[in-house]
């Protein structure tokens, strides 16, 4: 009735019929007298119950999780394995209060099992169309969320007019090459694209197995299988996406690096593609870059408030150096690019030294690095010296020769913001000492150090309240008042928008340390890192740790995703 599927006039006729026939389960009595559907039903118990539900006739199913559960147990349950996230098996089911058919695929499987409500006619259509698929022979999958379109016909189209019988051999480069500028393998190469980016992925895996090509999207900083693609069609559809990058479609034994850009709903992207060779073929990653994303300033990028306020007094700063550490993919580029647009006004001249160049700001000089033609990070910076600077950005300082050169920059008069990998932020001036540069240099020039990561936030429009003891939090930092405090977190619930994860999105954690005279000196005696961190904390630092905790209590992300992507061994 809340959602409008039915009146109160109907309710009060089905109510007097469940009197009369004895059926304990109204939802069955309002679809006998077709008021409403079985779909709608199950989705308003599905509400109740407090967990999600899924459209089989809309969301396809997950080769990763229907491998894990034997045929037998999925029929004889009438229950479907749909998506396999981490240690975490998410199972359509009628009737969610089977325990007998969760411990069976809990057995069977040794994950985690969450039940999803799902139309019992669907999973048996499901349970047909997949499983019947499988035991005959080569399947062709592809993931797509409600509301999306599907490639998945396009892959079909590719198969049947590709002309080219399934054999084991590899084809030769001419005809991999002539089948390539096909109609339906490049169909399917955009699709597959135009899909990842609908589906707000920020790689593109292709990689090809002994029997088969696997497609996965990282989708919120994890890996999720997409699609399968028959061995017989992965030369072309390689050789399609080389073309698209520019890249020698001949050369099969050597890495490569080309570019795509492509435009999806009015919106422009580049993908960086890179190939590697391996023992079953070229594999292909392509990284899907936004090129609107470098446009949406500091305050959406998940820094509180107290920290976003010091990034902004840093680099406003006339000289010094502003550094940003973390692993590969930790958001730090997109940081520095937000940072520039702060500073990018029509009084100041901004040059950046970056391999590649990721995305275009106008009004800054941005320069590609080219190792082949001897323009290295350190001699880009040398010349940038010369060409009157206020700001100046190297994308990694990776060497002795840079480092010295950025010091020397910042000394000088000029704002130097570059990124360096380092665990956390107190450890990034041992690492700097490490490479070879004087201690008194890097006190007198580093003006903050930014450490971060990424971790997937719970979706906001489906998500629930739970309690934990406060002593499960007490590894992030929590001072609980009361040993046997309960404290209410959040929890996002899986649905069919947020692929059954309970996530949709990421948002930063991070590690802020302000240089100050204290700290300085410490650097100067090349005092030990955790004589650091207690003084940067001291200094009002929160460890990136801490920083999740505000995020979990405010109900932004989950301990889970904390532990995921900040913990590592020893700390």
């Amino acid at each position: 009735m809340d959602k409008g599927f039915l009146t109160q006039d109907q309710l009060n006729e089905a109510m007097k019929v469940q009197q009369q026939t004895k059926e304990p389960d109204l939802g069955k009595v309002l679809v006998q007298l077709n008021m409403v559907g079985e779909r709608e039903v199950l989705q308003a118990k599905a509400q109740e119950m407090n967990i999600g539900f899924v459209d089989l006739d809309r969301v396809e199913v997950e080769s990763a999780a229907r491998n894990v559960v034997p045929e037998r147990i999925v029929k004889s349950h009438n229950v479907l394995p749909v998506r396999k996230d981490g240690g975490v098996l998410y199972l359509a089911m009628s009737n969610p209060s089977n325990i007998q058919a969760m411990d069976d695929v809990r057995m069977a499987s040794g994950l985690r099992v969450v039940p999803v409500l799902a139309v019992p006619g669907a999973i048996e259509d499901a349970i047909r169309k997949y499983y019947s698929a499988q035991s005959s022979g080569a399947s062709v999958e592809a993931a797509t969320p409600a509301g999306q379109t599907s490639y998945q016909s396009d892959l079909r189209t590719a198969i049947a007019q590709a002309g080219v019988q399934q054999r084991d051999d590899d084809i030769v480069d001419a005809e991999a090459e002539k089948m390539a500028e096909q109609a339906p393998i490049i169909k399917l190469s955009n699709a597959l694209i135009q899909q990842a980016i609908a589906d707000r992925a920020s790689d593109i895996h292709v990689e090809p197995q002994a029997k088969s090509v696997r497609v996965r999207y990282r989708i919120d900083g994890v890996l999720m299988e997409a699609m399968t693609v028959p061995r017989n069609l992965m030369a072309p559809l390689i050789s399609r996406f080389k073309i698209m990058a520019d890249m020698n479609i001949a050369e099969r034994r050597i890495p490569q690096d080309g570019r795509i850009e492509v435009r999806h709903n009015n919106k422009d992207f580049d993908l960086r593609v890179s190939s590697i060779p391996t023992p079953f073929g070229e594999k292909i990653v392509m990284r899907i870059l936004d090129k609107s994303s470098v446009m949406i300033g500091l305050n959406k990028l998940g820094f509180l408030d107290e920290n976003m306020l010091k990034i902004e007094e840093i680099v406003s700063q006339p000289n010094g150096m502003f550094l940003c550490t973390g692993p590969t993919g930790s958001g730090k580029s997109t940081t520095l690019y937000s940072c520039l647009n702060i500073l990018n006004t029509i009084g100041v001249n901004i040059v950046t030294a970056e391999d590649p160049i990721e995305y275009q700001l106008p009004g800054v000089n941005q320069v590609q690095m080219n190792r082949k033609a001897g323009l290295t990070f350190a001699t880009a910076l040398r010349a940038f010296l010369r060409q009157d600077p206020d700001i100046m950005m190297v994308g990694e300082i990776r060497d002795l020769e840079t480092a010295e050169i950025a010091i020397e920059s910042s000394l000088t008069g000029h704002m130097v913001l570059s990124t360096i990998h380092t665990n956390d932020a107190p450890s990034t001036t041992l690492r700097m000492i490490d490479m070879g540069v004087e201690p008194y240099l890097i006190a007198a020039t580093v003006t903050g150090v930014l450490a971060q990561r990424l971790g997937r936030r719970v979706d906001q429009d489906h998500k629930e309240q739970y309690e934990v003891a406060a002593a499960d939090l007490v590894r992030f930092g929590f001072k609980p008042n009361d040993p046997e405090e309960k404290v209410a977190l959040y929890r996002g619930v899986p649905h069919e928008s947020n692929r059954m994860t309970g996530y949709r999105g990421r948002t930063g954690f991070h590690e802020l340390m302000v240089m100050n005279a204290e700290i300085a000196e410490m650097v100067v005696r090349r005092s030990p890192v955790n004589d650091i961190r207690e003084a940067a904390r001291a200094n009002g630092m929160h460890e990136l740790k801490e920083d999740g905790l505000q995020k979990v209590l405010s109900g932004v992300t989950t301990p889970e995703e904390v532990m995921r992507v900040v913990f590592t061994a020893g700390f």
